[in-house]
Parts: structure tokens; C-alpha cells; sequence
């Protein structure tokens, strides 16, 4: 299993806005990556500076976000989606995409569910609880 450190995740973001700015090739997670950082032009100043990047603590003050967290976040749903793992979270999120009318929205829905499991997973001292992740956005993709 891969497990980059914060400052892998937050130099891989910051390479690819690099790459996609100069026009260099990217490999296919690369363009996956372009596409959600395409998606938030209010991260890009903090995707030009690898180095402060990687040196700045993102807290969690109300308004301030972590584009890296954020960004990495749209990437694992992406990939859960794209091989249905945990089983049903394609469905739920193509769901939750035709109710909202937009990926974009569904995905940040669906970042709510996945932060709770890996809350509650922590909380607990147990596994992530993928089905409870998955009943998250099924109930938010059936909300009227």
C-alpha cells in the first residue's frame, strides 16, 4: 500500500500545478489531480510554492482550509468510484451527481461522509466502516 508523508502528498500536488502550468506531460493520477485542482483557483497560490507548501500548518480556523487534504480528498473518492471500493460508493455518488447536477458537489457531499468514517474509525480504534460511508451519501443522494 502507498503511503506518502504530508510532504509527498503536498510536493505531488504542487508538481502537477507546476507540470499543467508549463504544458509538460502528466500520468494519468497527474491529470486526474490537474482536473480538481482545475476545479479550485482559490488553491493555486499555495500550488506555486512547493517548499512553503510543505513548511505551512493548515489549522483548522473556521474560513482556511487545506488545499492538500481537499484536493487528495476529490482524489480518493475518485478512485474509490472508479473501481467501486468500498462496494455501492459508485452508485451512490453518480446518485448524489444526477441529484445535485454536478460531480464537483457530489464529491464534497460525499468528502463529508468520508471524513465521518474516518472520524468515527479513529474514535473507535477500528477499521474504517466502508458500508456506514457508503449508507453517508447513499442517504444524502435521496435527500429531496
Amino acid at each position: 500500500m502507498f503511503s506518502p508523508s504530508r510532504a509527498d502528498a503536498r510536493h505531488f500536488f504542487c508538481g502537477v500545478y507546476a507540470r499543467t502550468r508549463s504544458g509538460a506531460p502528466l500520468q494519468a493520477i497527474e491529470t486526474l489531480a490537474s482536473l480538481w485542482i482545475a476545479e479550485h483557483p482559490e488553491y493555486h497560490a499555495d500550488l506555486r510554492d512547493a517548499d512553503a507548501a510543505v513548511a505551512r500548518n493548515y489549522n483548522a480556523a473556521p474560513g482556511q482550509g487545506n488545499p492538500f487534504l481537499h484536493l487528495s480528498m476529490h482524489l480518493s473518492i475518485s478512485e474509490q468510484c472508479s473501481i467501486d471500493q468500498p462496494p455501492g460508493i459508485r452508485q451512490a455518488v453518480e446518485r448524489l451527481s444526477a441529484r445535485l447536477d454536478s460531480l464537483h458537489d457530489a464529491h464534497h457531499a460525499a468528502m463529508d461522509c468520508l471524513g465521518e468514517m474516518l472520524w468515527e474509525s479513529q474514535r473507535a480504534g477500528g477499521p474504517p466502516d466502508g458500508q456506514a460511508y457508503v449508507a453517508c451519501v447513499q442517504r444524502r443522494a435521496s435527500r429531496d
